[in-house]
């Protein structure tokens, strides 16, 4: 942007982590909690970006009228104003209660050059100039809310500037003289530049912040099947200690997206300031990404008899089959088998303290494969398992691992007769844990993502399972670039 409103925007984005809107709801799928502690170390970091940034600003020029003695009334100008040097050495970003943000700046210098000229009628003086500015202290109140739409916007609802001293050093022709009468220069400097900073600030965020916030994705990809969306649910909430920030935290399916049967649980979040930053993540998010993925089929799965390990005693074959199930080998000779399964619903997480755990209901039909490749229905068999899950994460997203227990298999439905299905557990047993419950490790690999900034990583976490939702405490270190 090229000016103190990029240096601003770049402040303001540094403090609000990159979360996108959406539709308005009970309660949010999941909150992201800022610390005071987190508020704290984006200042410092954003400070440092800030002063770097101010080299590259635009000052405004400015004139005025001055009474010089020898000379009389006389109009002088100060124009092509460069940032030469300069020390940010304070600044605080802190929760401010129903309200939003309180970000300032104090104890801060900037020296700046520049060129100078005068104009008495015909006389016409021009020179270099340089002012040291003392003592800079800015406190702006930052209003953060939402838009119908469920896009973050920002305004400042205040902002207050001061200067404890200016020094002005002026060269050129009968710069000597102008430095006589530094006294009234420097009040006008004073009062010009406490007069354009907050100004600036709030060009800045009207113009820059504001309308980038408005260009934000609404949701983000996760795989072919299925989006995330971090929907603002409604304006964030700031206490003395803390900024929370609530998102819908859906699931969705991409190919059509619909209403969710249920609503998101209440979260009660633990009084934890430890880390800078807490994530609040609930069965809804969880379990909408079971209802996309059960819905596109992701689960279901048919076993043939070239899966079947050459070593296994039981075959998918009609012969296999003879010495316990005598009438489907008499009615189907020497033909091949295949089974389909399917999962009944979606499988739901149960969230318990300290525990993950999830139970699915599966139908699994066996066919008969006839030569004019007619598959013929013979039986149908039901299966019950539940699974533990283990919940890790990296730098920017939570993975998970299926870890199943032992299943239990019933005769649902037979066109051939009765059998002990306790024969087929060990050949199920061997294709779950080796094919399907992969192929489900390997999706929740990919995890689900947290909304964090890409130039942010975490570290030193700490994961915590409640009641209906997870609680995940981090710290965050910028990646410099």
């Amino acid at each position: 942007m090229g000016t103190l409103a990029g240096a601003l925007s770049s402040l303001l984005l540094g403090m609000m982590l990159t979360y996108t809107p959406g539709a308005l709801g009970a309660n949010p799928g999941l909150v992201a909690r800022i610390t005071d502690k987190g508020l704290e170390y984006v200042a410092q970091e954003e400070l440092v970006a800030l002063q770097s940034k101010l080299h590259d600003i635009t000052l405004p020029d400015f004139s005025g009228d001055v009474k010089i003695k020898y000379i009389g009334n006389a109009h002088y100008e100060f124009h092509s104003l460069d940032i030469h040097s300069c020390e940010l050495l304070g600044s605080a970003l802190k929760p401010l209660p129903s309200h939003g943000l309180h970000f300032s700046i104090s104890d801060s210098f900037i020296r700046v050059k520049g060129k100078w000229k005068v104009r008495k009628r015909i006389l016409k003086l021009d020179g270099s100039f340089d002012v040291k500015v003392k003592g800079i202290t800015i406190s702006v109140n930052l209003l953060l809310g939402s838009e119908p739409s469920g896009r973050p916007k920002v305004a400042v609802s205040s902002c207050s500037s001061a200067i404890h001293d200016v020094e002005v050093h002026m060269s050129g022709d009968l710069g000597w003289l102008l430095n006589l009468f530094h006294h009234q220069i420097e009040s006008k400097f004073r009062r010009v530049l406490e007069s354009k900073i907050c100004k600036i600030i709030q060009d800045s965020v009207t113009s820059d912040l504001q309308p980038y916030l408005q260009t934000l994705p609404v949701t983000m990809e996760m795989d072919i099947f299925a989006g995330i969306d971090y929907s603002l649910m409604e304006a964030p909430q700031a206490t003395a200690e803390i900024l929370d920030v609530m998102f819908k935290g859906e699931i969705f399916s991409r190919d059509h997206r619909s209403p969710v049967a249920f609503l998101a649980p209440v979260m009660s979040l633990p009084e934890e300031h430890s880390r800078m930053v807490y994530f609040a993540i609930s069965n809804y998010a969880f379990n909408t990404a079971s209802l996309v993925y059960h819905k596109v089929g992701y689960l279901n799965f048919s076993i043939t008899d070239d899966m079947v390990p050459p070593t296994s005693n039981i075959r998918l074959t009609t012969k296999s089959f003879r010495a316990f199930f005598p009438r489907l080998g008499r009615l189907y000779p020497n033909m091949n088998l295949e089974l389909q399964g399917t999962v009944v619903s979606a499988p739901f997480l149960n969230f318990s303290p300290g525990n993950l755990s999830s139970a699915a209901q599966l139908e699994i039909e066996a066919f008969v494969l006839l030569p004019n490749s007619v598959k013929e229905p013979v039986f149908r068999l039901g299966v019950a398992t539940n699974v533990s899950v283990m919940l890790t994460f990296n730098t920017s997203k939570i993975t998970g691992f299926l870890k199943p227990a032992k299943m239990q298999v019933e005769l649902k439905e037979s066109k051939v007769g009765v059998f002990n299905v306790e024969l087929l557990e060990a050949l199920l047993n061997y294709y779950l844990l080796n094919t399907l419950y992969p192929k489900v490790n390997e999706k929740l690999t990919e995890g689900f993502p947290l909304p964090l900034l890409k130039r942010i990583q975490l570290y030193d976490p700490v994961l915590q399972i409640h009641k209906d939702f997870l609680f995940l405490g981090t710290n965050v270190r910028y990646l410099r670039v």
